[in-house]
C-alpha cells in the first residue's frame, strides 16, 4: 500500500471513530488530522469537505455490509425453519459491531440532514437483498399467501429491528440471548400468522 493510500485510510479510520464517539457536528477536521497523526493540509488533499468524508465513511460501510449470501427458498424444508434461519442472519448483522457502528454515524447525521436518509434508505443490506425473492418462492409454493412483497419485508426485518437492533443502538433494554432468540421465534410466528397458506 501506497503511503498517500495509506494515510487516507488512517484519515478515514480516525473520523470513522470521532464521527461515532462526537457526532460528526462536533468534530473538527483538526480533530481528525491530530487522530490520524497527519497534517490538516493532508486530511484536505484527500477529503476537500467534512461533508466529502463522511459520505466516504457511509460509502465504505455500505461497501462492507454488501455481498450479503441469499438464502433460497427450499420447498423441502419447514417454512419456519427457513425464516427462523433468515431472522437468525438479520440479527448478526443487525448486532454487529460494523453495522451498529454505522448506523449511530449516520442517524445522528440524518436529522440535520433529511436527503441523507432519502439517500441511505434506498441501499438494500442484509435480508432486504434477497427476502421478496424467497417469499415470491414460498408463495409459488403455496407455503405463503402475500399480497405485497414490501410491504412483508418491512414488517418482517422492522419487528427485528425495533425489539433488537433500537435497543442495542441506543443503549436501553438490550436484549439478553436467550432473549433475542424468544424475540426472533416471535417474530416469525407473528409473520405466519398474518402470511401463512391455510
Amino acid at each position: 500500500m501506497k503511503l498517500s493510500e495509506q494515510k487516507q485510510l488512517d484519515i478515514l479510520n480516525a473520523a470513522e471513530q470521532l464521527f461515532y464517539v462526537h457526532g460528526a457536528e462536533h468534530t473538527s477536521m483538526d480533530n481528525i488530522a491530530k487522530a490520524a497523526n497527519v497534517s490538516k493540509r493532508t486530511v484536505y488533499n484527500h477529503f476537500e469537505t467534512k461533508e466529502v468524508l463522511f459520505y466516504a465513511i457511509i460509502e465504505r460501510m455500505k461497501c462492507s455490509l454488501e455481498g450479503t449470501e441469499a438464502v433460497a427458498y427450499n420447498p423441502s424444508q419447514s417454512i419456519k425453519l427457513q425464516l427462523m434461519r433468515i431472522a437468525e442472519k438479520e440479527v448478526q448483522l443487525l448486532t454487529s459491531d460494523k453495522f451498529l457502528i454505522g448506523a449511530k454515524i449516520a442517524f445522528v447525521q440524518m436529522l440535520q440532514q433529511p436527503d441523507l436518509a432519502k439517500q441511505l434508505s434506498g441501499s438494500k443490506v442484509g435480508c432486504h437483498v434477497y427476502l421478496e425473492d424467497f417469499l415470491s418462492a414460498a408463495c409459488q409454493d403455496k407455503q405463503l399467501v402475500i399480497d405485497d412483497f414490501t410491504l412483508a419485508v418491512q414488517q418482517f426485518v422492522y419487528q427485528l429491528k425495533s425489539h433488537i437492533f433500537y435497543p442495542k443502538l441506543y443503549g436501553f433494554d438490550i436484549p439478553s440471548a436467550q432473549q433475542e432468540r424468544y424475540l426472533i421465534e416471535q417474530t416469525v410466528d407473528l409473520f405466519l400468522a398474518r402470511y401463512q397458506a391455510r
